[in-house]
């Protein structure tokens, strides 16, 4: 599968975006899509993870309470709403699949052994 990310920029802290990620391929629910980001230098951080064939989701500490992982399966499309954005969530992030058709339990996703990336998408959060 092939992912497209958009929808970076910069944004104030404080402010919101929303990330998109579009799978190529007929196959879209039978995948497990993330987001990851990653600093220059920095170990890569798992953001959140969905589950399409159940719509189960995953969160790192970072995201909890001000990120939400959607889908949209008619578009082939993750997103990612980023409300209370806050500088240190400045960062390349990256959308990842791996086939995951309804094998239960997906926690072992912020080990980061997804199968296809995208090529990323900054954002800057700055005042």
């Amino acid at each position: 599968v092939q992912l497209v990310e958009s929808g970076g920029g910069s944004v104030q802290p404080g402010g919101s975006l929303r990330l998109s990620c579009v799978a190529s391929g007929d196959t879209f629910d039978l995948f497990a899509i993330a987001w990851f980001r990653q600093v220059p230098g920095m170990v890569r951080e798992g953001v959140a993870c969905i589950v399409i064939s159940d719509q189960s989701t995953y969160y790192g500490d970072s995201a909890k309470g001000r990120f939400t992982i959607s889908s949209d399966n008619a578009k082939n499309t993750v997103y990612l709403q980023m409300n209370n954005l806050k500088p240190e969530d400045t960062a390349v992030y990256y959308c990842a699949a791996e086939y995951w058709p309804g094998l239960g339990d997906f926690s072992v996703w912020q080990t980061g052994a997804f199968s296809s990336w995208g090529q990323g998408s900054h954002v800057t959060v700055s005042s």
